[in-house]
């Protein structure tokens, strides 16, 4: 037998923006499959497949064994600041462009590289090794539940689900985009100081030749060790982030873009599970004409009590001859909802051993104690819960068959005819039971109101109630029953099976035959769960706004339930006005209701879909203006494709960085869209964590993680950057004054371990401890969130801050190397001690001078530097007169030099302070 089953991946649209959305490798086409095509299943006859399918496996790694060394040179030379150093070092293999040994050229770019190549491999690994936890979890949770018989079509990259979501990508940070564009700046200079070497020597000889010379001679320009530096740096700041015991469980997955938690605008969260607890409470059961509260379910426990008192064999009390007719209808329609509710769902009640009573005993006997419910959905879970605090208990479950416990403790055996499982498309789901008590046959039914309104008799009730409980923040589900005869399930039978042996069109005509039952059914009651906030989502929130951080919830959630959900969490502060844009179907409908919210002013924003769909198809660029103008978003009955599709406008429209947060597999494509995904360990499961750039375990946490990690992290790698910029801007400017005074020879000031040594063991360690700098303690961050405001503007790194450093560095650069040339008395020797020593120390002073709140290991950093190079100086007899730096004359010039390039940068700094003092100098105070 076989079976064509047409396979139809969800289409996605093709990217323009290539600079921000590579992909992982160029090779990533390759990797996957190709073109999706007709899958015929063999069933009984495995020998007989054609071809081979992907694993059912979840896999989150960006690179396999074969694309993980080209990828990650690939998007290591794809950018411009390190294959210029490539080209640098490979020129040094041309005996006429070389200026000293290979080594001082390949041994930074080779370190470079190792260290990328070392961060890339622990986090393929460490994603290797969360995925097959995951994997091993689901396999033991399959293999632990008995026998499994069913037949799997669709499997891992060609799950919908998977399909849904885009694969993962290597993101590159805002931050090291404005670091590349910098070092292509510093390239351009170094190009303009090299033609203008050549110019003064009137483009003598062989010019072409002298202008390449002079480009590897200021070569320093830019700097190999700022890449190192700051890939350090990052892999620092995520180790703070992990070990932050505040926020317990959170968890790096990317540790390259910790930058971005610094500079968010957007915030993009989902609502159950990331909002919300995700653990629902039966909250309300409304019967039209009487409803029943949490302070009221003991009447509901009376009358399923009285019900089931048998007064005749066989027949509930409220059927029984001399009952009043109100406590009749009233037992009888209770009885019915709370039945109706304990039957219709996928919930299965398993038994596990609790020490005293093994399973087999727990399972034989029913015992409460040891008894769980296993179930897709918490909501599903929470309603048989409830069914069971009013009596009637779900005890038993296999594929045929269903036991419920009576209030006396009667069994009732219900066999499963037929089961319609609950679909995004459908939003209901049902069964068809026989009760083999009586032999009724019973098709239950529940879902969404938007659905379950045409499907119900005619009532005057549903639509305001649903209105209402959704305004109470209730997730409310219309539940309903109709009674089938023999003859009339049979019919149904056969033309259900007819259909679901279809080989065209299976799905839509499984569909009109389940649609045939769906008529006139008799409306029962209606249910409304409740999902709590999670803990300090308010005040959270709070923070995210005072910081100047715009939220949007996205949710597929209705919109009663939404709105409401906002107000509750303070989304929607109590002064703000809420516009609740209508629905709309036509671009002329559209139209008009763009206008009416443009009227509005300061008012947060409520749409579906539906109508969100219309918007952007005709009005896209009007409608993102509008929506970015709103301190809140809310986006109800929101399609996972949808969410992914704000989070790119907002990216494309505003140009600012965003952050999508969210805990279930439906906010994974939103997650990998966002500049910074953070996904929340939940009872969806991990896989929106394991997708993410960050996980946390709690909402609660994202307010430390942007506020203290995210602004320490920027604030530190914009001080880093530059200071390693400034360090190489000083031995440039010195190598151009040199050149300049000794007739523009291509000659290099300083060789050999001198020109490594500068950059390494002689001031690393004090320049590399500004990742433990902070400018205030991360208390007072938290308490006053608007300091992260200051730093959507990127002030920290600017053209501006930059030039300023460009400025200092020329002008110590020039004060050591003139001093040096003034102050020397004989041999060139004594030119190199006094400038190189100058420039060691005014490194070191320059780093105190940055130094904004000083910890342990950078005075550490700073001795131990000093000592290094004091130690160093008896194994640079080469380079250095060891007997001239034991003079006074040597240490007098030194002093004086240092001094003059240090000292009016001290008086600045200090009026600057005095009179106008930076944003967070009052909280330090």
């Amino acid at each position: 037998m076989t079976d064509n089953i047409p396979l139809q991946p969800v289409r996605h649209k093709k990217r323009h923006d290539n600079k921000r959305r590579d992909g992982c490798c160029p090779w990533s086409r390759c990797c996957g499959g190709g073109d999706f095509r007709p899958r015929t299943v063999w069933l009984g006859h495995p020998e007989k497949r054609e071809q081979r399918y992907p694993r059912n496996v979840i896999n989150n790694q960006k690179y396999n064994f074969f694309t993980f060394l080209p990828g990650v040179l690939f998007n290591q030379f794809k950018y411009f600041f390190n294959l210029y150093f490539l080209l640098l070092a490979c020129s040094q293999f041309v005996n006429e462009l070389r200026l000293g040994a290979l080594y001082t050229y390949w041994v930074p770019l080779g370190f470079v590289l190792i260290i990328t190549i070392v961060r890339e491999a622990v986090e393929e690994m460490r994603c290797f090794l969360r995925d097959k936890e995951v994997n091993s979890q689901i396999y033991s949770k399959l293999s632990t539940r008995g026998t499994v018989v069913g037949v799997v079509i669709y499997t891992g990259k060609e799950l919908r689900s998977v399909m849904n979501t885009s694969n993962p990508r290597h993101k590159i940070g805002l931050f090291d985009l404005e670091v590349n564009c910098l070092t292509k700046i510093l390239f351009g200079a170094l190009v303009v100081v090299s033609l203008v070497m050549v110019a003064l020597q009137h483009f003598a000889g062989r010019w072409y030749l002298q202008i390449f010379r002079f480009l590897l001679l200021f070569s320093n320009i830019v700097p190999i060790s700022l890449r190192v530096n700051l890939d350090m740096g990052k892999m620092v700041y995520s180790w703070m982030i992990k070990k932050d015991s505040k926020i317990p469980g959170t968890g790096v997955r990317a540790s390259t873009i910790p930058e971005q938690l610094g500079r968010i605008s957007y915030l993009l969260t989902d609502k159950t599970g990331t909002l919300t607890q995700n653990e629902m409470v039966f909250r309300r059961l409304h019967l039209g004409t009487v409803a029943y509260g949490m302070d009221s379910m003991d009447e509901v426990q009376s009358h399923v009590f009285s019900a089931y008192t048998q007064v005749f064999p066989g027949f509930p009390a409220s059927r029984a001859p001399g009952a009043t007719k109100v406590r009749k209808t009233i037992s009888s329609r209770v009885h019915e909802a709370v039945k109706a509710i304990a039957l219709v769902h996928n919930v299965t009640p398993a038994y596990e051993s609790n020490g005293v009573t093994d399973q087999a005993e727990a399972e034989q006997h029913y015992e409460d104690t040891c008894r769980v419910y296993q179930a897709s959905s918490p909501d599903e879970v929470s309603l048989v819960q409830w069914t069971e605090s009013v009596g009637l208990t779900l005890v038993g479950r296999d594929q045929s068959s269903m036991q419920l416990r009576t209030p006396s403790g009667q069994i009732l055996t219900f066999t499963i005819l037929q089961i319609f499982p609950f679909t995004y498309e459908s939003k209901r789901m049902g069964i068809i039971v026989r009760d083999e008590s009586t032999g009724e046959i019973t098709f239950y039914l529940k879902g969404a109101d938007v659905v379950m309104a045409g499907i119900v008799q005619y009532n005057d009730w549903l639509e305001e109630e649903c209105g209402n409980m959704a305004r109470e923040g209730l997730r409310v589900l219309v539940v309903a029953k109709k009674s089938l005869t023999e003859e009339q399930y049979q019919d149904f039978e056969a033309r259900y099976v007819q259909a679901k042996l279809s080989v065209h069109d299976r799905s839509l005509k499984v569909a009109t035959v389940i649609e045939s039952l769906e008529m006139e059914m008799e409306l029962l009651c209606l249910t409304g769960v409740e999902d709590q906030l999670q803990a300090d989502v308010r005040p959270t929130l709070e923070i995210l706004r005072n910081a100047g951080i715009k939220v949007w919830m996205l949710t597929g959630d209705k919109l009663e339930t939404a709105t409401c959900t906002a107000k509750n969490a303070h989304l929607v502060t109590r002064n703000q006005d809420i516009h609740v844009f209508r629905p709309v179907t036509t671009r002329s409908e559209a139209h008009l209701e763009l206008n009416a919210f443009r009227r509005k002013h300061d008012c947060a924003l409520v749409i579906s879909g539906d109508s969100l769909e219309v918007c952007l198809k005709f009005y896209e660029y009007e409608f993102m203006e509008l929506a970015c103008q709103c301190p809140a978003v809310v986006c109800c009955r929101c399609a996972p494709t949808q969410k992914a599709q704000i989070v790119r406008l907002l990216q494309e429209r505003t140009g600012k960085l965003t952050c999508a947060v969210g805990d279930g597999g439906n906010d994974v494509s939103m997650i990998q869209e966002a500049d910074c995904g953070v996904g929340v360990e939940g009872k969806e499961g991990k896989q929106a964590s394991l997708a993410a750039d960050f996980s946390i375990t709690q909402f609660k946490h994202l307010g430390r993680l942007l506020m203290v990690h995210g602004r320490n992290s920027y604030k530190r790698s914009a001080a880093l950057s530059q200071f390693v910029i400034h360090r190489s801007l000083c031995i440039s400017t010195m190598q151009a004054v040199f050149s300049s005074v000794f007739y523009f020879a291509s000659v290099p000031l300083y060789q050999g371990f001198l020109i490594i040594g500068y950059s390494t063991i002689y001031t690393m360690f004090p320049v590399f401890s500004l990742v433990l700098d902070k400018d205030v303690k991360s208390e007072v961050a938290m308490l006053y969130p608007e300091l992260y405001k200051d730093l959507l503007k990127g002030r920290p790194l600017s053209f501006k801050t930059f030039l300023l450093w460009v400025l200092i560095s020329i002008y110590q650069g020039s004060i050591i190397m003139y001093g040096a040339l003034l102050l020397f008395e004989s041999e060139f020797v004594h030119i190199v001690a006094i400038s190189f020593t100058s420039l060691i120390l005014t490194e070191l002073l320059m780093v105190a001078l940055t130094v904004q709140t000083w910890h342990w290991l950078m005075i550490v950093a700073e001795l131990l530097s000093l000592a290094c190079y004091i130690a160093s100086l008896v194994f640079l007899h080469e380079f250095i007169d060891l007997y001239f730096i034991t003079t006074l004359s040597f240490v007098w010039k030194v002093t004086a030099i240092t001094l003059v390039s240090c000292l009016p940068l001290y008086i600045l700094k200090y009026l600057r302070r005095r009179f106008s003092p930076p944003s967070y100098s009052k909280l330090t105070s």
